[in-house]
């Protein structure tokens, strides 16, 4: 597994990649990025945990929005397993600032 230094909202994360994964992880790390800046600029929330949180459902949202959300590459739907792991790598990249859930 590849090791990727990334930027969130200023601060420094090392996240764990497989190999050729890095375009799509980086990908992702740049609409986290997006969203919570643009939350935080709106000046209305301040707190980076509940940024986290806002950001991660307005993306949610979108996402479950979007044609065929749900759904893995191969047309497999995404179980909760996928997105407790998923909960679990954003709760380690945040390591000292809180966890999410």
């Amino acid at each position: 597994m590849k090791q990727l230094e990334v930027t969130i909202m200023g601060q420094s994360y090392i996240l764990g990649c497989p190999e050729g994964g890095e375009q799509p992880l980086l990908e992702a790390v740049d609409s986290v990025d997006r969203e919570m800046c643009a939350i935080r600029d709106a000046g209305k929330v301040k707190a980076r945990e509940r940024i986290a949180v806002l950001a991660a459902l307005n993306l949610a949202y979108a996402l479950a929005e979007r044609p065929h959300a749900g759904l893995a590459s191969d047309g497999i739907s995404v179980g909760g397993a996928h997105i407790d792991a998923l909960i679990r790598r954003v709760d380690q990249a945040l390591g000292a600032d809180g966890q999410l859930l």
